[in-house]
């Protein structure tokens, strides 16, 4: 089994913020695939089912409810109960450092700052997991020598953004899609 962590805060006054989109990522694939993501496991709202594209295959999607920071906790207790290995773990979160909609997958790697990230790491032991970045875009420079980046990634997308971030959303589904039937290099060489 695949478990697929999306990265975000719970609470309605979150939901469309850029920090969630790594939530809306698993909405899109839940919406595909028939997945009720409603169950309580683990410090998380999880759903689990099939994903068919070329084969079946069996996935958990996963919204840890434990706000961002803390987002390891979930993620490291969601593999314990599972028995899964991180080779079987995908995290899809934001990146500001990503220009609006650029999708980066990666096997492993540094946290880059977020986080969410951060805390996956501290709690997995390791930076050896899988991990899909979405664009959010850099805030004003402005802005981030005001009030730093906390105010920018807790807002929500603009109007004027969302066609590109739907798109986004979509190609995201996709490459998690293609992670789960054919692997990180598979995807990575459609999605990067």
């Amino acid at each position: 089994m695949h478990i697929i962590v999306g990265l975000g805060n719970p609470g309605a006054e979150y939901a469309r913020t850029r920090h969630n989109i790594g939530w809306l990522v698993l909405d899109e694939i839940a919406r595909r695939h028939g997945i009720d993501i409603g169950k309580k496991n683990c410090e998380s709202r999880i759903g689990g089912g099939f994903i068919a594209r070329d084969g079946s295959f069996k996935v958990l999607l996963a919204k840890p409810q434990t706000f961002m920071n803390l987002s390891g906790r979930a993620a490291a207790s969601l593999l314990r109960f599972y028995n899964a290995p991180r080779e079987k773990l995908l995290v899809v979160t934001d990146d500001l450092n990503l220009p609006l909609g650029k999708l980066r997958l990666r096997a492993s790697g540094s946290d880059g700052g977020h986080n969410g990230l951060k805390s996956v790491a501290q709690m997995l032991g390791s930076t050896d997991y899988a991990r899909l970045r979405i664009g959010i875009s850099e805030p004003p420079q402005i802005e981030r020598q005001e009030r730093g980046t906390a105010s920018y990634v807790l807002r929500p997308f603009s109007n004027d953004e969302w066609p590109a971030v739907e798109a986004a959303i979509n190609r995201a589904a996709d490459c998690v899609e293609t992670w789960v039937s054919s692997g990180t290099a598979t995807a990575m060489n459609q999605f990067n």
